[in-house]
């Protein structure tokens, strides 16, 4: 049943805990302005309501008079709003436009605690991050498999070339496998003779017999 018809104060408190929003109209047997607006409100009741989350309550303030006294109700009908427990709107007199707006606005506020469901479904999430905190402790020990084969080649090259030379650590400093302190590579110099550049003295050619004895 869309529209609750409260019975004792009791259960009126009871709807007012259970919902985040409750809709309660005021209204008397004798109140003409009520009846006109009880199909709009049977409306709403039966668009909007939701268990545990939006009820529609009729209060006849004649049998509930102490609830109608409780919530200041002075002229019907009077509609009263409430979310969380408090009264956030009060609407006096038949108004059917204000009536539906003011239902639309308490139906966009947040559930009583204020908290969404949705912050406590998935279990394990790292402040201001979206993925498990566990995946931040896994990613260092993620080595690729071409990374520890490269470093194995990198050990046995430095222990083959230190076990045959005659200075190992000297040999290991100039090995390519030396990825700390890499040796300076070799260039080969080409000294080439230009003009200004002074060749070394030539030393005296072979001769023959009948130069040596020109020379006398």
């Amino acid at each position: 049943m869309s529209l609750i018809n409260i019975q004792s104060a009791g259960q009126w408190q009871g709807i007012l805990s259970g919902n985040n929003v409750v809709v309660a109209d005021f209204y008397a047997d004798w109140c003409g302005p009520c009846k006109q607006i009880a199909p709009h409100v049977e409306r709403l009741a039966k668009e909007h309501s939701k268990p545990n989350k939006v009820a529609f309550c009729k209060i006849n303030v004649d049998s509930q008079s102490t609830i109608a006294r409780t919530h200041g109700v002075s002229a019907m009908p009077t509609f009263i709003i409430f979310h969380g427990g408090q009264a956030i709107e009060t609407i006096k007199g038949a108004n059917p436009p204000a009536l539906t707006q003011a239902i639309q606005n308490a139906l966009k506020l947040p559930d009583k605690g204020g908290r969404s469901a949705a912050s406590f479904k998935t279990p394990g999430r790292t402040l201001g991050g979206d993925k498990p905190a566990r995946a931040s402790l896994q990613r260092p020990f993620a080595w690729h498999y071409r990374d520890i084969l490269s470093n194995i080649i990198t050990f046995i090259g430095l222990y083959l070339v230190s076990l045959f030379a005659i200075d190992p650590h000297k040999a290991a400093e100039m090995s390519q496998f030396n990825r700390v302190n890499p040796p300076p590579p070799t260039v080969k110099s080409t000294k080439s003779a230009g003009p200004g550049t002074r060749q070394p003295p030539r030393g005296p050619a072979f001769k023959t017999l009948a130069d040596l004895g020109g020379d006398e």
